[in-house]
């Protein structure tokens, strides 16, 4: 005798994606493994080409900076260079009319609500220009995990968008990645201690330049969303041209506040503040925060980014 289960099958459980028409089950699947997606050519390239024109404009003065953060490569400035050539990137563009496209692109918001739900914050932003090496190795950027810079939780509910500007390879820097890292702890950073210095806030995690690392190629407008525990880096550009990528991390507008005293995160904590004040800014490391994220989708709550 055969019975008939009339038991219906197991749903596969998701930590780091939420139930969503948009992702196919290869993609949920893919990142709850690996901590990172790819999506081929989901930004148009003259929408990037006019945020590279605006990139430019910023560096030449063309435009006003207002509350925008323009970072110079250690290792440039000591060459005399100037304009494009000299900033390495823009932080802080949700007060930038045309950049702020970028945080509010459509297109990005119907994936990043995939992990973070209907109300969504754009809480950092980078436009980077990574320079040409000049053989000092400079342009890398360390092995990190970008939880490392946030005060607020809980984690699996913040992505990172992430778009070539151009064609990104090994030869120019391209990203490096831990894939299945997103499992694992915020751990220690510090500054590495490399022989020609490191650009400000450069914080790395110890134990991992020799572990397996993936690099990844990607084509102009390809996009790679990632988990903030998610070690990744980026290498040299070994090239003579900048290599320019656009970001966005995001966040619920749910998020709640922690209290940071006594963690690994209190000495990047010091650091923000310190610059915040040499921009005029007296805020401590929470309103710095509240400072530089805007809503971009849905609603924001009455308390929102408030303490746990």
């Amino acid at each position: 005798m055969h019975y008939i289960s009339t038991m219906e099958p197991m749903k596969p459980v998701f930590n780091y994606t939420l139930d969503n028409s948009k992702l196919t089950l290869e993609q949920r699947e893919f990142y709850e493994k690996n901590g990172f997606l790819v999506v081929k050519e989901l930004v148009d390239a003259k929408f990037l080409d006019n945020c590279k024109q605006r990139f430019v404009d910023l560096c030449d003065k063309k435009v006003p900076w207002g509350s925008l953060t323009m970072m110079k490569d250690v290792s440039l400035m000591k060459k005399g260079a100037v304009g494009e050539n000299l900033f390495y990137k823009v932080q802080d563009f949700v007060y930038d009319d045309v950049l702020f496209e970028y945080c509010r692109h459509p297109t990005i918001l119907d994936y990043v609500e995939c992990f973070t739900g209907p109300n969504i914050m754009a809480i950092h932003t980078m436009l980077i220009n990574k320079p040409p090496d000049s053989g000092s190795l400079t342009s890398r950027h360390p092995l990190h995990q970008d939880l490392h810079y946030f005060p607020f939780r809980p984690a699996n509910r913040i992505v990172c968008s992430w778009t070539a500007m151009e064609d990104i390879t090994p030869e120019n820097g391209c990203l490096i990645v831990l894939p299945g890292s997103h499992t694992g702890e915020l751990l220690q950073h510090d500054y590495p201690q490399w022989e020609n210095g490191v650009n400000k806030m450069y914080h790395g995690v110890r134990g991992y330049d020799d572990h397996p690392i993936v690099e990844l190629s990607m084509k102009k407008g390809d996009t790679v969303f990632f988990h903030p525990i998610f070690i990744h880096g980026s290498g040299p550009n070994q090239t003579q041209g900048f290599r320019k990528a656009i970001s966005t991390h995001y966040s619920c507008a749910e998020m709640k506040f922690i209290d940071i005293r006594g963690t690994s995160q209190e000495n990047i904590a010091k650091e923000v503040v310190e610059v915040a004040k040499r921009r005029g800014l007296e805020l401590n490391f929470q309103d710095f925060w509240k400072f530089r994220s805007r809503l971009v989708r849905g609603q924001q709550p009455v308390k929102w980014f408030s303490s746990l």
